[in-house]
């Protein structure tokens, strides 16, 4: 029991670590969680699940794939499709038979793999893991549609790929009992029991939309319920058919997530912690299961290398191409779409499966799987994690690479904010539930958004994934507050603001710092002070600094009663100044001041470049 507890926090420390570097180097976190895990196992020693767990390895991955193929269910809107949808349903119908026969195929013919395993093996390889493919697509900011297509194909074919690893085992295991059984005996009653999965799924989460919002579950147990429900639906429906269970949860994450009467949001922050944990466990729980002998087929043979390359550069693009024929997704779409499809902890974790099982019908070379498996998650990754970016600029699919502002409130200042923000070409929009309120917005041709910030339909009608910066900015404290608490776990708690208290406001009406976002300017201006700045003619000016003329220097000139706001990197990256942190100019920022409008604004030393803007007031 001692050694359990130990590699679990072991599994725990080694996964989340391995995320933490992700962040700090931007590299792929898949890539360094696998090899975390493969130094904790076959090299150190330190982690052997097998051993630890025992019999209860195997339930336990699969619960987790299984929850983590329900979160990925959560996050998929059907009004995606709108733009996507025929590209979609091609790649799930004619792009999984494609990519299964082409995967078959280039199992047998290069990698040497007999037709059992080879056919199966194919079905599995159809899988694109949503674990890599959605961290991937966020990290390179792609445009709507391919971000839309891959991120619907990584979700969708996950339980397909498994469905056609089922049929294929099947086929073969009733083969192996009765030598006249054919296809038809084996696929129908799978597609059936798949149909039957997703009902049971369907069923089940509208069950939970109907209570959620009605008080017959409180608040405290709702994120204990639904997943308490997620596991029993998996293993319910698994009764019926081996690996059914993730078609079921997988439908049962898209019910919710577009049920508009579902009160899922506000387990949103605990659904993704616990996905990105499941996500750091199970890969290091399968890269330390690894072992030596399984490796060898790649250390001794050229065969996987020649079929890693054929799946990177004939199967995948073959398969998509053919599949998007008609559709009117333009060609560099196409090509993107065609190169990107990384694989994951659902690709492990099945071929560990059935490698097993087909030991138990006599078939030769199943273990070969686990290996293979292994290469073509870490081959994929690389492959596609650091190119990811370069084929997109190249293919011109990439969206904005700038951070942007989304600013909550239309008020004079907040307008006179958003202009200076397009002047450095911040991506900006300021959002407000009135139109009248907009017009000072739409008059000066600033990006708006009419409707209210809060209101679930926002999140599907406005894309939210060009602004990393929230500032809330109404006239209203404590809707600004509610704001930035709504919007801390999808932007990043220090990444929203918002004005701070009035200056003659009463201690004992003071909204908790808790649930507050960070108080704008050094001072902590309020809703009031800005506006009676703003009445009286202050106004934003910007000024750049370089070697030449560095902050001090700037410091120097400024008024005594200039407040600083916040300061833009060369790359656009935006960095407050508030009542708490105050970060570090460096050559090449521009400083945004809020100033009385007599304060002239220094302008740069003899030695400034000549390619420096000049500081300039809006």
């Amino acid at each position: 029991m001692e050694s359990q507890a130990i590699v679990i926090a072991a599994i725990g420390a080694v996964g989340i670590g391995a995320q933490w570097i992700a962040w700090r180097t931007g590299w792929p976190a898949i890539v360094l969680m696998l090899a975390a895990g493969f130094i904790a196992g076959p090299i150190t020693g330190l982690i052997d699940p097998e051993v630890a767990f025992g019999d209860l390895l195997d339930p336990m991955i699969s619960i987790g794939v299984a929850l983590i193929l329900f979160e990925g269910g959560l996050s998929l809107d059907l009004r995606e499709l709108r733009h996507s949808g025929k590209a979609v349903w091609r790649l799930a119908t004619i792009g999984v038979l494609i990519g299964w026969a082409l995967g078959s195929l280039a199992g047998f013919y290069i990698a040497g793999l007999v037709w059992p395993v080879a056919v199966l093996f194919g079905g599995i390889l159809i899988v694109t893991g949503p674990t890599v493919v959605i961290p991937l697509l966020r990290q390179a900011s792609i445009q709507t549609r391919p971000n839309s297509i891959l991120k619907w194909e990584g979700i969708v074919n996950d339980p397909t790929g498994a469905l056609c690893a089922v049929i294929a085992y099947e086929y073969f295991r009733r083969v192996n009992d009765f030598p006249d059984a054919s296809l038809m005996d084996v696929v129908p009653p799978l597609i059936l029991a798949a149909i039957l999965s997703g009902l049971i799924g369907y069923f089940a989460a509208r069950v939970i939309a109907y209570l959620f919002p009605r008080g017959a579950i409180p608040e405290y147990l709702k994120v204990p319920v639904l997943f308490t429900a997620v596991i029993v639906v998996f293993v319910l429906t698994n009764q019926i058919e081996h690996e059914a269970g993730l078609v079921a949860v997988t439908v049962m994450g898209i019910t919710l997530a577009n049920h508009e009467g579902s009160s899922i949001r506000s387990i949103h922050p605990f659904k993704e912690n616990v996905a990105i944990l499941l996500v750091s466990g199970i890969f290091i729980l399968l890269a330390s299961s690894l072992k030596w002998e399984e490796l060898t087929y790649l250390q001794t043979s050229i065969r996987p290398l020649l079929f890693l390359l054929a799946l990177l550069f004939f199967v995948r693009p073959v398969t998509v191409l053919i599949s998007l024929l008609g559709t009117d997704v333009p060609w560099n779409e196409r090509l993107f779409v065609a190169w990107i499809a990384p694989r994951g902890i659902v690709l492990v974790a099945i071929s560990g499966l059935f490698a097993l099982r087909l030991g138990e019908l006599g078939i030769e070379g199943g273990q070969i799987l686990i290996g293979l498996s292994f290469a073509v998650v870490v081959i994929t990754v690389i492959a596609h994690g650091f190119t990811i970016n370069i084929v997109a600029k190249w293919l011109g699919v990439k969206g904005t690479t700038r951070p942007g502002l989304l600013i909550v409130g239309s008020t004079p200042w907040s307008i006179a904010l958003a202009k200076q923000m397009e002047t450095l070409n911040t991506p900006v929009m300021i959002v407000d539930s009135s139109w009248q309120r907009l017009s000072g917005a739409r008059r000066d041709g600033l990006p708006f958004y009419h409707g209210e910030i809060l209101n679930e339909a926002t999140e599907h009608n406005l894309d939210l994934s060009p602004f990393q910066v929230l500032v809330a900015a109404t006239e209203n404290e404590a809707y600004n507050a509610l704001v930035c608490n709504e919007f801390a776990h999808e932007i990043g708690r220090d990444m929203v603001y918002q004005l701070g208290e009035n200056s003659d406001c009463d201690d004992r009406h003071a909204l908790p710092e808790s649930i507050r976002g960070r108080a704008l300017f050094e001072d902590g201006f309020g809703v009031t002070d800005v506006n009676e700045r703003h009445s009286q003619g202050w106004i934003f000016k910007k000024t750049k600094l370089s070697d030449a003329f560095d902050f001090e220097d700037a410091r120097e000139r400024f008024a005594e009663d200039t407040a600083m706001l916040l300061i833009v990197s060369e790359t656009g990256f935006l960095r407050f100044f508030t009542h708490a942190i105050r970060p570090e100019p460096r050559p090449g920022d521009t400083i945004i001041t809020y100033a009385p409008p007599q304060i002239k604004m220094p302008e740069e030393k003899t030695g400034k470049r000549a390619d420096s803007p000049k500081p300039r007031a809006t």
